[in-house]
């Protein structure tokens, strides 16, 4: 059984686009290619995608794979799979990605060739997000889905959880067990009581990092971590008069303690960031300006830009900024944090905390100085999110230039890259787009988070990918090599479990 925090608000891969949805999709249907430990694009139902002009693209199917119907794939399935979402009848959410998509075609049983209206260096990683359905299915896979994954659906109860078995004839071999239970449990301190108690087998990183430092310690239990992609930093408005000045720019990050965030918030589940892209992309590059923790530069950096602080380490200070961030409970300790490292330089930070949906309107209208937010695995696999976040002419609703940040330079080097089929050349002007991008701090980096998964000792095969995706259940088994509690019966190990868990926050930091 897995703790999940919600239920998936649908399971047809051509809608639902929340974070659940997409997880358990991902273990009953699957992608054409899909993204390998360094973040690049690997095969995966395609065998092979050849590229033999800038607009085409011709992928080849693995043979043998089959659906949990009895059905083997084949290229009509793709085609079908791709015409009806981009079909406006059906109104997927996920049609504007493929809005240069012309057209998709089977040239025989085993290879389709898609045409796009112009190139596309990226269509690759577009295709990722899409798992292939059967030829003719429609608004059934909602509640009847059926994919090529290693787990074929048996039920779903809607708010309370999800039945899956595995797939004997997977192509990849079958799981290592028989099949999963995706548990909806909505609280995380419930969460992590199932999971003590050993009611729950595990939880991918649905609990607070201070849960995860109590649950890590209990005999019965094993924790395991791995490097992550999301990424959490704070945006800029470049239009806000005192955030035009770089100094300023550089005098906030100089002033903030990521490292501080990094081992007690987040209880060292957290690596400090120095970019968008996370150290495990092919595409990162480390020499880039560092803005290490520095009150004392800040300060300078201040007084360079004609904002003196009045009265020294008095009451006054050099100027207000606000932050707007979501009201969840970390959000605001950490925008705290915040605020107390700027007001120790003299600048005063009004925090404002925000339900999501008001959070995230504001910042799509650009009515904000300063906000937080974390992008996910998904969107920064592909590292041309440069271009989309910091281009001139990506500002909303175009793309995700939300504080209309520009740099003509920028602009040349990541529209380079989105044309180049050359990966070695496209590294180079993605490493001289990050150096600028640091120099010019258009956002403040915070950290990329670590992954984790707390489970039962018993378990075997716990192995997490960067992007925190659910793949790794199929390796995971029992092992009869250890006896959680020896001695111990159920009830004593139920009442070890009520005792001592506590909410996130009230925990001392990690020594």
């Amino acid at each position: 059984m897995v703790g999940i925090t919600s239920g998936p608000s649908s399971l047809d891969p051509r809608f639902g686009l929340d974070d659940v949805s997409g997880k358990v999709q991902a273990l009953i249907y699957e992608p054409l290619v899909t993204i390998d430990d360094e973040l690049r694009i690997a095969p995966w139902l395609a065998a092979e995608v050849q590229h033999p002009d800038p607009t085409t693209y011709v992928a080849v199917l693995r043979p043998g794979v089959m659906f949990h119907d009895g059905r083997e794939l084949t290229a009509a399935d793709v085609v079908h799979t791709f015409r009806s979402v981009l079909d406006p009848a059906l109104a997927s959410p996920k049609r504007g990605a493929y809005r240069r998509l012309a057209s998709v075609d089977a040239l025989d049983r085993d290879r389709v060739r898609f045409v796009l209206s112009e190139p596309q260096t990226n269509f690759l990683y577009e295709l990722v997000p899409l798992p292939i359905i059967p030829d003719g299915a429609g608004p059934e896979l909602a509640s009847r889905p059926v994919g090529t994954g290693p787990y074929r659906f048996v039920r779903s109860v809607v708010d309370d959880h999800v039945e899956l078995a595995a797939f004997a004839e997977y192509h990849d071999g079958a799981p290592r067990n028989p099949g999963l239970i995706l548990k909806v449990v909505p609280d995380e301190v419930m969460r992590a009581l199932e999971v003590r108690k050993g009611t729950m087998d595990l939880v991918v990183n649905d609990v607070s990092p201070d849960l995860f430092f109590q649950l890590a310690k209990d005999e019965g239990l094993q924790a395991t971590t791995g490097p992550g992609v999301d990424y959490q930093y704070i945006g800029m408005n470049v239009r806000t008069p005192l955030l035009r000045d770089v100094r300023v720019r550089r005098a906030l990050v100089h002033a903030i303690d990521r490292l501080a965030i990094v081992r007690h918030l987040r209880r060292g589940l957290a690596t400090p960031a120095n970019g968008m892209l996370p150290p495990i992309s092919w595409a990162y590059e480390p020499d880039v300006d560092r803005f290490d923790f520095d009150p004392s530069r800040a300060r300078a950096l201040l007084d360079e830009a004609g904002f003196p602080d009045p009265d020294g380490p008095g009451p006054h200070v050099r100027f207000t900024l606000s932050l707007k961030v979501s009201n969840l409970e970390f959000s605001r300790l950490q925008a705290a944090v915040i605020q107390e490292n700027l007001r120790d330089v003299g600048v005063a930070l009004e925090v404002r905390a925000h339900e999501f949906a008001t959070l995230f309107a504001d910042v799509l209208a650009g009515n904000f100085q300063l906000y937080s937010l974390q992008w996910t695995a998904g969107a920064l696999a592909d590292p041309d999110i440069l271009r989309r976040v910091f281009h001139t002419a990506q500002v909303p609703p175009v793309g995700f230039n939300r504080g209309h940040y520009s740099n003509p330079q920028v602009d040349a080097l990541v529209d380079n890259a989105a044309a180049s089929t050359d990966d070695g050349a496209r590294r180079a002007l993605y490493s001289q787009a990050q150096r600028l991008l640091a120099a010019d701090v258009p956002y403040i980096s915070l950290w990329h988070k670590t992954n984790f998964v707390v489970a039962q000792r018993d378990l075997s095969g716990l192995r997490l990918s960067p992007l925190a995706d659910y793949g790794f259940l199929r390796h995971v088994a029992r092992t009869d090599r250890y006896v959680r509690y020896p001695g111990a019966d159920a009830p004593d190990r139920a009442r070890r479990a009520d005792r001592g868990l506590t909410r996130a926050g009230t925990f001392p930091p990690p020594s």
